[in-house]
């Protein structure tokens, strides 16, 4: 039999959206959203019905019609920390997806589950988050950080790693669950994953963090330079989150976060846009490097993914850096809406059992 499964993939002023049959997709686009009239709405999560009536009829016009799915799968946000799959969406999770003291804000992904909820109910069919950003399942050690005051997190591309860990799986012949793998997601953020047996062990906090620097991130940075900043009065606190998070990296260095943008100037001979590249493929080298001693040296295959691996140089640069310790494999792009759907898809056709919120 074959299923078809609607995922939905919210940003700030958009929706991507994408219905899968089995594994071919029937469409994928993104509907753009006027600011001014997601405005009227107050908040993000108060948009799930308007956003939801746009899904509807953006499924009609790509000649799909609703009543013939078997299951929706929203991105799933800034939740509870869970492991890592395709969970059903619940009461509880939907609480704390709208509350803002978890993680002191909401994210446009938050409003998937509550956009997928919706049309699952209207349509009398499953819905489900798959491998939301909060998945957890670091082992005890990866969690200490130095003081009893900080503990570490875990914050990463979990959609996009988890799901190219297991298309790399299938690539080796092996069972997910007998695979340790080293994922590096690339895009305005970095995460750089140790996977033991399928699992993420160990990853850099993707948003303000470890890790490597990125074409928007600061990633790690020297501790008591870090504080003099803090205290100098030029930021305040959201200023400062705001800079490291968003700002820093490519943009603080080059006034860009284009690496299409940068590859160009380096091609055209600008020394410092090549200076700035390359220490980041060190950074990110050093941090694979890191997850290969987490690993034991015991590692199937390393592979970069997002939008970044479409650059060469950074690429041959990663390679030549790491490919002693097992062999690199590329996925340029991002595989969101797949990842998405083929986590309905594996509940549908039983490969998987899907997971219930476990704060109920």
């Amino acid at each position: 039999m074959s299923y078809r499964v609607l995922a939905i993939n919210p940003g700030s002023t958009s929706t991507k959206i994408a219905v899968y049959e089995d594994d071919k997709p029937l469409f994928e686009t993104t509907l753009r959203h006027d600011p001014e009239e997601l405005d009227k709405y107050g908040g993000i999560i108060e948009q799930y019905d308007f956003r939801k009536a746009l899904v509807m009829d953006a499924m009609r016009e790509n000649n799909v019609e609703p009543e013939g799915l078997h299951a929706v799968v929203g991105r799933g946000g800034l939740a509870r920390p869970v492991c890592g799959g395709t969970m059903a969406i619940s009461p509880a999770l939907l609480r704390d997806l709208s509350d803002t003291a978890l993680w002191g804000r909401i994210h446009a992904s938050n409003l998937g589950a509550f956009i997928a909820n919706a049309i699952s109910e209207e349509l009398n069919i499953p819905g489900f988050i798959a491998d939301p950003v909060v998945v957890d399942e670091f082992h005890e050690l990866a969690r200490i950080s130095g003081i009893p005051e900080i503990e570490r997190k875990s914050l990463f591309h979990a959609l996009n790693i988890r799901h190219i860990a297991r298309l790399m799986a299938d690539k080796l012949g092996k069972d997910i669950c007998e695979t340790n793998l080293i994922g590096v997601h690339m895009g305005g953020g970095i995460s750089i994953a140790a996977i033991e047996n399928g699992r993420v062990v160990d990853v850099n906090n993707a948003l303000l963090g470890m890790g490597a620097f990125s074409p928007q991130r600061a990633g790690a940075l020297p501790i008591g330079d870090l504080l003099d900043l803090a205290y100098s009065g030029d930021y305040t606190k959201k200023e400062l989150t705001t800079y490291l998070s968003k700002t820093a990296g490519f943009i603080a260095y080059l006034g860009t976060d284009s690496g299409i943008e940068v590859n160009e100037r380096i091609q055209a001979g600008d020394e410092k846009a090549k200076l700035i590249l390359d220490a980041m493929c060190y950074q990110v080298s050093k941090e694979i490097g890191a997850c290969a001693a987490v690993l034991s040296g015991k590692v199937d295959g390393i592979f970069l993914s997002g939008g970044l691996v479409y650059n060469e140089l950074i690429v041959q640069n990663i390679k030549d850096r790491t490919e002693f310790i097992a062999p690199v494999h590329i996925y340029p792009g991002e595989k969101e809406m797949e990842a998405l759907s083929q986590g309905g898809m594996r509940i549908l056709q039983g490969k998987d059992e899907a997971m219930q919120y476990p704060y109920e």
